[in-house]
């Protein structure tokens, strides 16, 4: 019996739409992780790109769980002595509720080449308008 590893032009990409209202982010962020690496497929290979591509909506209406809301900070840093800022995940969410989406995703890939290429596959909207209904993604219960 021979052991199969997938090649590049075997794999067809599917589209899957995940609407992230009421969920909790970071079992959310696991299950899209998990998609954009493909670990859904039984032909998954961790060296070769078997992942699918993911479509986040309602990204403005994702929750936590405990103190997570009043305690977690995001963290930028200008290149500049003293250059340090800490944003509140509040201010985070009215400013740009896709980041904090994108960066749980993140967070959850690995930290390789490929985490670039699989962010690609990424898209995240604060509402439910997207617009990728051409590629008639299928809707994924997470």
């Amino acid at each position: 019996m021979k052991t199969y590893m997938a090649k590049k032009e075997d794999i067809k990409r599917k589209w899957y739409l995940v609407d992230a209202e009421g969920q909790v982010l970071g079992r959310l962020a696991v299950r899209i992780a998990g998609i954009l690496i493909g670990k859904h497929r039984p032909e998954y290979s961790p060296n070769v790109e078997t992942g699918d591509e993911v479509v986040v909506i309602n990204a403005s209406k994702v929750r936590l769980t405990g103190n997570k809301a009043l305690e977690k900070t995001y963290k930028r840093y200008s290149s500049y002595p003293g250059g340090l800022k800490l944003e509140p995940y509040e201010h985070m969410m009215k400013r740009r509720p896709d980041f904090v989406v994108r960066a749980a995703v993140k967070g959850m890939l690995p930290k390789t080449k490929l985490q670039k290429k699989l962010m690609g596959r990424l898209r995240v909207y604060a509402g439910s308008e997207h617009e990728h209904a051409a590629q008639k993604p299928e809707a994924v219960s997470i």
